[in-house]
């Protein structure tokens, strides 16, 4: 196994880390009722996906 010579600086293993920043999530617009929801899912508010109704009120 392989064993490193010596120990990485804070600078250098703080610069690894520079894309390990956490990311909001991205959101879209309900084209039925224009409320935001997550992408590829059905919108919790109208229960419509790709212009269908997949939800009845009562499952959203």
């Amino acid at each position: 196994m392989a064993v490193p010579r010596s120990r990485h600086s804070n600078a250098r293993k703080n610069t690894k880390r520079s894309h390990h920043a956490k990311v909001s999530k991205k959101l879209s617009k309900c084209t039925n009722c224009g409320e935001e929801h997550l992408p590829h899912r059905a919108c919790l508010s109208c229960g419509y996906y790709g212009g269908q109704l997949v939800l009845s009120k009562e499952e959203a």
